[in-house]
């Protein structure tokens, strides 16, 4: 997941060969690595490297240096990290979901950028969109990586389903879908109203968000017991209490969606994708909208930059890259094949993407999307302690007080830069 202020991110590891071109002209910036011997390596989070290969392609077809596009599991890539900068050996382009990026800059795996971006016109800090930048891209004031696709948070839901239930509009407050989520529950047995990931740690974060509060208080440090974060659990476990929401691990959102078992969750753009993909017979059956609100209607900002790994001997083939794909028209068939935001201002306002109904409802949410505290290991420490406290009172019947308060006690200290 990725940075952004206010605008418009698992499979077993698999390796291709590629031809790349040295596809942009011009003299060599001082003071870079111009070897090009060798493969050029570029790792990519989760099941998208065929996509990646595709994309690609056409940067592909005039080179003369090879490239591997490998596919690394999110939930590999810390291993995958500590094991790589412990060796030396990582990748010459790594993609990073926000909430690592400090976790890989504090570890001294990125390449400093600053001083090498001038060179590259796709990567000039003008050619994204307003706030795309700053901590979206650079941690302790160090330009570490460049913006790659944006995303952020809508409420997905089953029109068909809703309607013949009775509800004819998708609900606007979080009290709303709750009150509607035992609606729909009450269809039957193995039947939902709404979906909860248990490995979903933005989702409490949201929810708190949007009853006006922040984990993050006016010195930086992280602060979770608040009076919108006790609205948000009553939220997030009330959900459960009233057993509108599958209780297994496991559960999968798009089968589930499909099927209309669950017809209610909330997810990003990505899942669009895959709902057509899936199940292109429900077309006009099923739409997004806004996150409900509470006090607010704040969504996650989220997404993945792109660096190079410090220890890379093909560093000039590496931002080549990097400027290749930040080109608008690239970024417009990432959007096209992978289903994920750009991040360049004019592929945002192309009319191609503009005129899309989704891309509408996603705009406006990004007018109104924030992103989680850039701690170091967000996902590793704070949100999986967060959904540990959560999945236990809602799914074990955990003593709600006693279990925050280990909550808050295992956050005390920690701050966000």
């Amino acid at each position: 997941m990725r940075i952004l202020k206010k605008v418009i991110t698992p499979i077993a590891v698999a390796g291709l060969a590629l031809s790349l071109a040295a596809c942009s002209g011009g003299a060599v910036p001082s003071g870079q690595n111009t070897d090009a011997s060798g493969p050029l390596t570029v790792w990519v989070m989760g099941d998208s490297s065929k996509n990646f290969e595709k994309l690609v392609a056409p940067f592909v077809k005039s080179s003369g240096q090879q490239v591997n596009v490998v596919a690394i599991p999110w939930d590999s890539i810390d291993q995958k990290l500590t094991t790589s900068v412990a060796s030396g050996s990582g990748p010459d382009v790594v993609q990073i979901g926000l909430t690592k990026l400090r976790s890989f800059a504090d570890a001294g795996a990125l390449l400093p950028l600053d001083d090498k971006l001038a060179a590259y016109p796709n990567l000039a800090s003008s050619h994204f969109a307003d706030g795309v930048g700053g901590a979206a891209t650079a941690v302790n004031g160090k330009v570490v990586s460049v913006p790659w696709v944006s995303d952020t948070r809508v409420l997905f839901y089953r029109t068909d389903i809703l309607s013949a239930s009775g509800i004819e509009k998708p609900p606007s407050t979080w009290d709303q879908l709750r009150a509607d989520a035992k609606t729909l529950t009450q269809r039957g047995a193995g039947k939902y109203g709404y979906y909860i990931p248990q490995w979903d740690n933005a989702l409490p974060v949201e929810m708190t968000w949007d009853y006006g509060g922040s984990v993050v208080d006016s010195q930086g440090k992280i602060n979770f017991n608040t009076a919108a974060f006790h609205s948000a659990v009553d939220l997030y476990t009330g959900l459960y209490a009233d057993k509108s929401v599958p209780i297994n691990s496991d559960f999968d959102q798009t089968q589930g969606f499909v099927s209309g078992t669950v017809p209610m969750l909330v997810s990003g753009p990505y899942l669009a994708a895959a709902i057509t993909a899936a199940a292109p017979d429900l077309a006009g059956k099923w739409n997004i909208t806004t996150l409900p609100s509470a006090k607010k209607g704040t969504s996650l900002f989220g997404g993945s930059n792109l660096g190079i790994f410090r220890t890379s001997k093909h560093q000039d083939a590496a931002l080549k890259l990097l400027d290749y794909v930040s080109k608008s028209s690239t970024q417009l068939e990432w959007y096209k094949i992978n289903g994920e935001l750009p991040t360049v201002k004019a592929a945002l306002n192309d009319p191609s993407f503009t005129s899309d109904a989704l891309v509408k409802v996603y705009t406006k949410q990004l007018a109104d999307a924030k992103v989680l505290p850039l701690i170091a290991n967000w996902d590793g420490g704070v949100g999986t302690n967060l959904l540990k406290a959560l999945n236990s009172i809602a799914l074990t019947n955990s003593d709600p007080k006693s279990t925050l308060a280990a909550f808050y006690q295992s956050t005390a200290g920690l701050t966000a830069k």
